[in-house]
């Protein structure tokens, strides 16, 4: 009774308070755990904002670090892991999945319980709507059309449990592979071995929580330098590529794939309804055939432009110095890939060429399913004969556009560094601000750090850590930072804001 009760609330719930509410709740819930459990130098005490700010970044996967990962013990990185896993998109579209799902169910047990229809033996698929209508007795005309929309909604029911479970075996199968090839690259290389045996970290521990936080797309290893210890590594960089692009910018065009395979191989009708209408399930990130093509086309020619780019302007520079040809290659690919919202990396961002850096800002910037779609989108009804304008309500007229919002963030955030700003501002530039506001926005992960080499006026006692910039921010400017994680996470529910301003 309790579980209907609330399962009736949560329907009627506005979805985005809904997933506001599940991110705010899974972030105090890893505060909670990250506090009761002590970190790895027991004489180290971490600041409550610092570990809310911890788990709210692992939560909205923006791996965004105030303090060195390095502190944290084996048991806090489990923790962290269960967080970057329960907050990633995929499994949080899945939990949508099976929140559509109950939906349904209980619209069909409510239909079936007042005897609004009775469907004993009715074979999914095989029985059209003109059908089933002819077959109805004339007496029977005034409960056909709610027959036929319930049958509709069994097949629907159908085919959202065997999405479900699609998705569920998608996200398993990604991270078993993950973490058996991330395991086995660093049990056989002794110089990726060496690395941990130095740092005191679990092999178990590393890979699990490296394959979590890397299809994610949060960003987050165990080790201070993030990826620099292993820009060595070639293979281990390679291994982790894949698992970027499938957690992410192209998990739509590949679950797609993924059903059609499934549909040739097992001949289920439910796959070829699917593939169908794939609108038609409500699921965000299943697009039809045509976008999906376009959506990888998009995915890797923003790739070949970034790293195009990349090369061109670093080859040479301080940023990737001591490294061979192809680690140079492969290490840029890393870089270029992470800057679409996971955030790893092997090299110092503050070394990079400023145009470099301001590409990286775009590309930190785009939503992961943005494509380059030159005709017009069967989703895409405007032009449609007979459909009126649509009509904004007064939320969506007082919204700004991301681009808006975000400007108001970099000056709230200036004006709360202000004093910094005047007194150290080759790193409290305005630049780094945007960078690293940008990169939280995105869910990335990307900063430029700190350094007391860049400081004016040098401080005897400052010493190089190796965390994000806002960890040298002040307790307000980290406040807001929080909340442009959680804006940056449902930032699919603003995307549209700003279109009732005229520029023009």
């Amino acid at each position: 009774m309790m579980m209907s009760t609330v399962r009736r609330l949560a329907f009627r719930v506005n979805p985005f308070l809904l997933e506001l509410s599940y991110f705010i709740v899974l972030s105090l819930i890893g505060f909670f755990a990250l506090k009761v459990s002590k970190p790895r130098p027991i004489s180290f005490k971490l600041k409550d904002l610092d570990v809310f700010f911890t788990a709210v970044s692992s939560a909205t996967v923006s791996s965004m670090s105030t303090v060195e990962m390095e502190v944290f013990s084996n048991l806090q990185l489990v923790f962290m892991t269960f967080l970057m896993f329960l907050g990633g998109e995929c499994f949080t579209s899945w939990l949508g999945l099976h929140f559509f799902q109950s939906k349904v169910s209980t619209t069909e047990r409510v239909l079936e319980k007042n005897k609004v229809i009775v469907i004993d033996h009715v074979e999914l698929g095989l029985v059209t709507n003109n059908e089933y209508h002819n077959d109805l007795n004339p007496e029977d005309s005034a409960k056909s059309n709610v027959q036929i929309e319930v049958v509709e909604d069994i097949k629907l029911l159908g085919c959202v449990r065997v999405l479900a479970r699609v998705v569920l075996s998608y996200i398993v199968v990604i991270h078993v592979v993950g973490f058996t090839l991330v395991a086995m690259y660093i049990g056989f290389v002794p110089t990726a071995k060496q690395v941990l045996k130095q740092k005191g970290l679990d092999l178990t521990t590393f890979a699990v929580f490296t394959t979590v936080s890397t299809f994610s797309n949060c960003g987050f290893v165990p080790t201070n330098e993030n990826m620099i210890v292993f820009k060595r590594n070639p293979g281990l960089l390679l291994i982790l590529i894949p698992q970027i692009l499938l957690g992410n910018t192209l998990y739509p065009a590949c679950l797609r794939l993924a059903i059609w395979f499934l549909g040739k191989t097992t001949r289920r009708i439910e796959f070829r309804q699917i593939l169908g209408s794939p609108n038609g399930l409500g699921y965000g990130h299943l697009f039809s055939g045509r976008r999906s093509g376009f959506l990888a086309a998009t995915v890797f020619g923003l790739i070949f432009l970034q790293l195009t780019v990349f090369l061109a302007l670093e080859w040479r520079s301080d940023a990737i110095a001591g490294l061979t040809g192809y680690e140079k290659v492969v290490g840029s690919l890393f870089v270029v890939v992470n800057s679409r919202h996971t955030g790893e990396s092997i090299l110092d961002l503050s070394l990079l060429a400023p145009a470099v850096l301001a590409l990286i800002v775009v590309m930190m910037y785009l939503p992961p399913d943005t494509t380059f779609f030159p005709i017009m989108d069967e989703n895409n009804n405007s032009k449609t004969k007979g459909c009126s304008p649509k009509k904004f309500n007064i939320i969506e007229k007082i919204l700004l556009s991301p681009l808006g919002n975000l400007s108001i963030f970099i000056i709230l955030i200036c004006i709360t560094e202000r004093e910094k700003m005047k007194e150290d501002p080759l790193n409290f530039n305005v630049l780094n601000i945007v960078v690293e506001v940008i990169s939280a926005y995105g869910n990335v992960g990307f900063s430029t750090g700190y350094s007391c080499a860049r400081q004016i006026k040098p401080e005897g006692q400052c010493k190089d850590k190796q965390f994000g910039f806002v960890g040298r921010w002040s307790n307000m400017g980290k406040f807001i930072l929080i909340i442009v994680m959680f804006f940056g996470r449902l930032k699919k529910y603003h995307m549209k804001g700003g279109k009732a301003w005229k520029l023009s």
